[in-house]
């Protein structure tokens, strides 16, 4: 009976180890992360904060990543926020040697297409209240114009 014995735990081990390393598989091929995990519209590359982030900041930038040829506007907490294309925003007359201050709006950057907003002194939305904030996209094709606007994107970030 002691020759059995060392081959019955042998097995045992083998097969924890087999169960182990085909929970491991299962894991990693069932797993979802990135754009898939924060259920973006295709035309949505990134969103930042992500979605259902916790422990923002009170002046956390907002960035919508949008595909190649749209645009679009931020309402946030219920407020559109005012866009600018970056090339209007560098109109705003400055001091000879100074840098140019972008105003308090949300900037729409044609080369990236990307929406980005930070709260800041003077803007529509100072600071983000502590608790849960609601921020929506409204984006379009820029040949189509706002008239054709996709429905919408919401999301939500934590402040403390």
């Amino acid at each position: 009976m002691s020759r059995f014995t060392p081959k019955v735990k042998l097995v045992a081990a083998s097969l924890a180890i087999a169960l182990g390393i085909v929970l491991v598989v299962v894991g990693l091929s069932t797993s979802v992360t990135g754009k898939a995990a924060q259920k973006l519209p295709k035309e949505i590359e990134n969103i930042t904060p992500v979605r259902s982030a916790t422990q923002v900041q009170s002046q956390e930038r907002i960035e919508v990543d949008l595909i190649t040829g749209y645009t679009g506007v931020l309402i946030v907490n219920g407020i559109e926020l005012k866009t600018l294309g970056l090339d209007d925003a560098a109109l705003v007359p400055t001091k000879p040697g100074s840098q140019i201050e972008l105003p308090p709006d949300v900037i729409f950057e044609p080369g990236n297409n990307t929406l980005t907003f930070t709260p800041t002194k003077g803007a529509a939305i100072e600071k983000f209240s502590t608790g849960v904030n609601t921020v929506t996209v409204i984006y379009w094709k820029q040949t189509d114009g706002r008239s054709f606007a996709k429905p919408s994107f919401t999301w939500q970030f934590d402040v403390v």
